[in-house]
């Protein structure tokens, strides 16, 4: 059935490529999405050679305590991390030293991804959460090299989708030679889909680990951009939310005048509209590249500092909670020491939820529910402390999945390094 895979791919690839071109998320790179690379692309320091590729920003997330335990442990390897979107790719060049070279992933066909993994020589190539890539997995196998999942996960109402794919095109997880699930459940449905029993491990999730907050970690002026408190944040926001939220702000500043709000849209490039809405609802607004930190509200207009600021917040919502998207990273401000709010629809991130709910993250219906929920801890400052404090513990309370994941993988090196020599 695999010709069937390859076959499609190409005719849906030369349909959406004009798109794909011209989409903020992957018009940049594209040499190196077809697999093309420089003569002495991703040489490195040495063995072994670490294929880690995270999709998104997001994904960097959990790969960063990866990069960092792997350096730690395996100093002379040669780390490359791959991303897909344009965003994900300017999170991973500030890996700095932990990473050895920076890429986009090729995209899922036969030639891009033989080239690709000609060219970075994989021991061993690290996918994330649901990165299951057919072709780059067939020509990571031929090349000789391992195959992991780490922090799997596999939506359970998607589990027919999965089925149906693989029946056409044949069962991809029957080639990976780790995975490295989130959770029991997470684990069982990969055993719903074929994978064997033995490959089957769980580890928990490593975005956990990257949580700990340094507080050494100010980004030149963010402070003054964002201006003084109090601060009503809400970070990650998508089309559709920031209207209601503004409509939130304008109840809460009714009973507390002094309070600000921010807004991290989840793509900056929205900035102009959310300030079109800002202006239409009668607010001051503010950039954080461009000034304006006494407006009543400031729009947070840049990448990889969303961690930092919400040390600034006195409240927190996190997006895509309200809209299908099904939640943003709701342990980001938690771990800075603030009480969360989030929507009903958090399915993307049921673990942190369980994490957090009932330890000072708070799930409520609709934007009236948060107005009244935002209300009552503004006018109970000792309240509002003491859900913080309980949010940061609950995040520092978890953990460990990284070292656990580095534990798998190089004891897989050790084995393929056994069978080698034998």
């Amino acid at each position: 059935m695999r010709p069937l895979y390859v076959l499609f791919g190409y005719v849906a690839f030369a349909l959406l490529w004009p798109l794909l071109l011209l989409h903020r998320k992957t018009r940049k790179g594209q040499l190196q999405r077809f697999g093309f690379y420089p003569r002495g692309f991703a040489r490195g320091r040495g063995k072994p050679r670490i294929w880690l590729h995270g999709s998104s920003a997001g994904d960097l997330l959990a790969l960063r305590p990866i990069a960092e335990e792997l350096r730690r442990r395996a100093p002379g390897a040669t780390i490359v991390v791959s991303a897909i979107t344009d965003s994900g790719h300017a999170i991973a060049r500030r890996l700095g030293n932990l990473v050895d070279e920076v890429t986009y992933l090729p995209w899922d066909l036969p030639g891009a991804t033989r080239r690709a993994v000609k060219a970075i020589a994989p021991d061993i190539l690290v996918l994330e959460y649901t990165e299951i890539w057919p072709n780059l997995i067939r020509a990571a196998k031929r090349h000789g090299s391992r195959v992991v999942l780490t922090n799997g996960r596999f939506d359970a109402q998607k589990m027919g989708h999965y089925r149906a794919l693989f029946s056409l095109i044949g069962n991809p997880l029957t080639e990976v030679d780790l995975l490295l699930m989130r959770e029991e459940d997470e684990a069982e449905r990969a055993l719903e889909l074929g994978a064997p029993p033995g490959r089957i491990r769980v580890t928990g999730n490593s975005k956990f680990d990257a949580l700990v907050p340094s507080e050494d970690f100010e980004p030149e002026g963010l402070a003054e951009a964002l201006g003084p408190g109090p601060i009503f944040f809400a970070g990650s926001t998508h089309e559709g939310e920031e209207g209601p939220l503004l409509r939130v702000f304008r109840r809460l500043r009714q009973a507390h005048p002094s309070l600000r709000m921010i807004i991290a849209p989840r793509y900056v490039d929205r900035a102009p509209r959310i300030a079109s809405l800002v202006q239409a609802e009668g607010f001051s607004v503010g950039y954080r590249t461009r000034g304006g930190a006494d407006a009543d509200v400031v729009i947070l207009d840049t990448i990889g500092e969303l961690y930092a600021a919400y040390r600034h917040a006195t409240i927190v919502f996190v997006g895509g909670s309200f809209t299908r998207r099904g939640g943003q990273n709701i342990l980001e401000p938690a771990a800075q020491g603030k009480p969360v709010f989030f929507g009903p629809n958090m399915q993307n991130f049921r673990d942190s939820v369980q994490v957090l709910l009932g330890r000072g993250g708070i799930q409520v219906s609709d934007p009236d529910h948060l107005a009244r929920a935002a209300l009552d801890l503004l006018d109970r400052p000792a309240r509002l402390a003491e859900l913080g404090a309980l949010a940061r513990s609950a995040v520092l309370s978890v953990g460990g999945a990284s070292r656990r994941n580095v534990d798998e993988m190089l004891r897989l090196l050790e084995e393929r390094d056994f069978e080698e020599a034998a």
